[in-house]
């Protein structure tokens, strides 16, 4: 394990030019970390937002920092993780010595963590109280991409892990672009009562806006998300998860929210960072 003293932590994200709440949960868990003491510093930077990646090179003061963490808020490996953020911070490999001195620790995507498992388990029972799970379909859904074929890859793991403990009636990993794609859940599942469990980071357009139209929910406030193009008002949309269960041609769909709210990320950014948190 690293030890804190000298060590600070960056955490890597996304983020987005277009909506506000893409960036909450990576500062949300970093003002959690920074509030435990566990680091001399810790900050964050975005691909789509200030500070940049790129910038991030310059925010650790490489006298009082010897040791930076940068672990990335991603869910899963992929073109990001593998490609541009090490491009980026120009990092070369697992530690990277920089010519000042520091060193700059590459670690695993949160993603990758084995808490995952238990942490989309908890967001399940949580969305669907009471709900025999029996009689319950899990749909895992991630957004799949042909720019690198790992970035599904940690969905089908977590499914095949839930589905092996024989709690649910059945587990899938779903995706938005590629098959099996999420818009044709019905014709996956065949259960009463389905949970629907956004494998995301955040809670941006794709949970938002994306996931409930192509799973055909229809919000109480009159936007239909069967139609290409409706929107939700900034204002409302947190309601989408207000909502459970959503009847859908005589079943029952429940909607989470993404993953990557769980306050419990900040516990799975330490672990990566490998520092005890003692």
């Amino acid at each position: 394990m690293t030890s804190k003293d000298k060590t600070a932590l960056l955490i890597v994200a996304h983020g987005s030019t277009v909506n506000p709440d893409s960036s909450a949960p990576t500062l949300a868990h970093a003002a959690e970390i920074r509030r435990r003491k566990i680091f001399s510093d810790v900050e964050c930077a975005f691909w789509k937002e200030e500070p940049s990646w790129r910038d991030a090179r310059f925010l650790f003061d490489p006298n009082s920092i010897r040791e930076v963490c940068v672990v990335p808020n991603f869910i899963s490996e992929g073109y990001f993780t593998q490609t541009v953020i090490p491009r980026e911070l120009e990092l070369n490999g697992a530690a990277t010595k920089r010519a000042s001195g520091q060193t700059w620790k590459y670690c695993q995507p949160v993603g990758n963590h084995p808490a995952m498992t238990e942490l989309l388990l908890k967001r399940a029972r949580e969305i669907a109280p009471g709900v025999n799970p029996a009689e319950t379909s899990l749909l895992i859904v991630a957004h799949g991409t042909d720019l690198n074929e790992n970035s599904a890859v940690a969905a089908k793991r977590e499914a095949e892990k839930i589905r092996a403990l024989g709690e649910f009636a059945a587990v899938l990993n779903v995706y938005m672009e590629e098959p099996p794609l999420v818009s044709e859940w019905q014709k996956w599942t065949n259960t009463p009562n389905v949970v629907v469990v956004p494998f995301f980071i955040s809670d941006g357009l794709h949970s938002y806006e994306d996931i409930p139209r192509l799973v055909g929910i229809v919000v109480d406030a009159g936007v239909d998300r069967s139609r290409p193009g409706s929107a939700l008002p900034a204002t409302a949309r947190g309601e989408i998860f207000r909502h459970n269960p959503y009847q859908i041609d005589n079943r029952f769909l429940y909607y989470a929210p993404s993953i990557g709210t769980d306050p419990g990320f900040a516990d799975i950014i330490i672990d990566q960072a490998g520092i005890t948190k003692s």
